[in-house]
């Protein structure tokens, strides 16, 4: 089982920055497939970014093509966390957001359906 808790949303005014935490519980975190998603009311839950591991490289990102080129997502394995740099922000940047794992590891699926264990989330506001 593993509990994921997000931390970091609040209000910030456009072209500003955030950075959202998500603190993991269990002992294979490094080995999960991490993933930040985020809903906005009246619309469907959309995948924004990913992390998971690889045996022949580094961390592996993928990003929602929304977001490409003003948000970052990164990991500290020792600290059981995943962080989401936001920068850049728009009003339509606005959404709950969630951290998201799966433990296939070695992927990173943008479908919400492919994930195992959900926080509670997080509100981000950017206002114009």
């Amino acid at each position: 089982q593993v509990q994921l808790v997000e931390s970091g949303g609040g209000l910030v005014q456009a072209g500003g920055s955030l950075r959202l935490s998500c603190a993991a519980s269990g002992r294979t975190f490094s080995s999960y497939t991490m993933a930040w998603f985020r809903q906005a009311p009246g619309k469907e839950r959309e995948f924004v970014a990913g992390i998971t591991w690889s045996s022949w490289s580094s961390d592996w990102t993928y990003y929602g093509d929304s977001v490409k080129g003003r948000f970052s997502i990164s990991r500290d394995n020792a600290k059981n966390t995943v962080f989401l740099q936001m920068n850049s922000l728009k009003p339509e940047d606005t959404a709950v957001y969630y951290c998201a794992a799966e433990d296939s590891g070695g992927r990173v699926p943008s479908s919400r359906y492919a994930y195992d264990y959900w926080g509670q989330g997080t509100q981000v506001t950017v206002s114009s």
